[in-house]
């Protein structure tokens, strides 16, 4: 029997990064790391000796100079991208980002351009603790002239990213780390011509909708199993862009099972998650059978120790329960089983195959 070719989620971020940099001869990437052995997990391993120190190279520890570096050769004219190996590190940059990245093609009337791509990785596991883990999605996609993209599956990951690298403003582009060994099969694979997806839908069902992004759609998509063996239908959609004016299929779900649970990547509260509960609210009312529900990090900060991180994050069990508040089971497991089928794994990794790093 022939063995499918597989890809992982960071190759598929690595291929990105070199199909843009061939695609444009003036593209510069560079990031603390960069072109250390270990490749910034691994995405950008080949990138110096594909297209040399000129174009490809380390950056000093110096995030807020690094990105007006950035934004300047942007304004200039070179296709920039930029990798930070923990979103906490560069908010030391956000002046850069917010008050001038951001700002630039409203300020000139739309003549000027600003094609900048910032790379930032986060996640838990480990003991990452308060300052090595957090998800500020809703931070950056609160600021006009910022467009925000979370991947969360590999077959997409490179279409999403190639495409952010293109286009000609600023975009922000958050990794979570425990997706960069997520494998697919290459022939799965979205290519890099096509626009990419805002929202992506990756299961269906007619008695519920969940919303996800980043790591908590994989969440979704176990509860979703294991809700479908109990005769529960379930849509999961996956907003990969932080951006209401692409949330039509989200309304259009709800609009037909009638109720809403958000699964947010980041802190519950003044989250992406209450945006699009908020949303749904105004625009399908009517439709709705019972109050939206959102799910994410409580109000204080990530933790570091195991027994504490241990009911810090939101699972697929939560999901499952959170579900079944609402909508009774329609099918007995054998034995009354409540449980997934799915393999049992520690709660500070994704699975068995996570060898890290960090």
């Amino acid at each position: 029997m022939q063995t499918k070719a597989m890809t992982t989620f960071a190759e598929q971020v690595n291929r990105a990064q070199h199909e843009a940099m061939k695609a444009d001869p003036g593209m510069l990437a560079f990031g603390l790391g960069l072109t250390d052995p270990k490749g910034i997990f691994g995405t950008t391993s080949g990138l110096g000796e594909a297209f040399g120190e000129q174009r490809a190279f380390d950056m000093p520890t110096a995030e807020n100079g690094m990105t007006g570096i950035a934004v300047g050769a942007a304004l200039a004219g070179s296709r920039v991208l930029m990798t930070h190996q923990r979103l906490d590190f560069f908010l030391l940059a956000m002046d850069q980002l917010v008050n001038n990245a951001a700002k630039w093609h409203y300020m000139f009337n739309g003549q000027m351009k600003v094609p900048l791509t910032i790379r930032l990785i986060i996640g838990r596991g480990w003991g990452q603790g308060p300052t090595h883990a957090q998800n500020l999605q809703s931070w950056f996609a609160h600021i006009p002239g910022l467009k925000v993209i979370v991947p969360s599956t590999t077959d997409a990951v490179a279409n999403q990213l190639y495409s952010a690298i293109m286009d000609d403003s600023p975009v922000i582009f958050i990794e979570h780390r425990w997706l960069h060994q997520q494998q697919c099969e290459q022939s799965q694979l979205v290519s890099l011509d096509v626009p990419s997806q805002p929202v992506r839908k990756h299961h269906a069902g007619n008695d519920f909708t969940i919303v996800a992004n980043s790591y908590m759609v994989l969440e979704a998509l176990r509860a979703a199993r294991h809700l479908a063996q109990l005769g529960i239908g379930v849509d999961v959609l996956e907003t990969c862009e932080l951006s209401p004016s692409h949330w039509q299929p989200v309304y259009e779900s709800v609009n037909n099972t009638g109720r809403l649970l958000v699964c947010d990547s980041a802190h519950t509260s003044f989250s992406v998650a209450s945006e699009v509960v908020s949303r749904v609210t105004e625009n399908c009312f009517s439709n709705l059978k019972q109050a939206p529900q959102r799910m994410g990090y409580p109000d204080y900060p990530e933790p570091t120790s195991v027994a504490l991180t241990k009911h810090f994050y939101p699972t697929a069990d939560n999901i499952v329960n959170s579900v079944l508040n609402t909508v009774p089971a329609r099918v007995a497991l054998p034995d009354g089983k409540e449980q997934s089928d799915e393999p049992i794994r520690p709660h500070d990794v994704p699975g068995d195959w996570f060898k890290g790093p960090f």
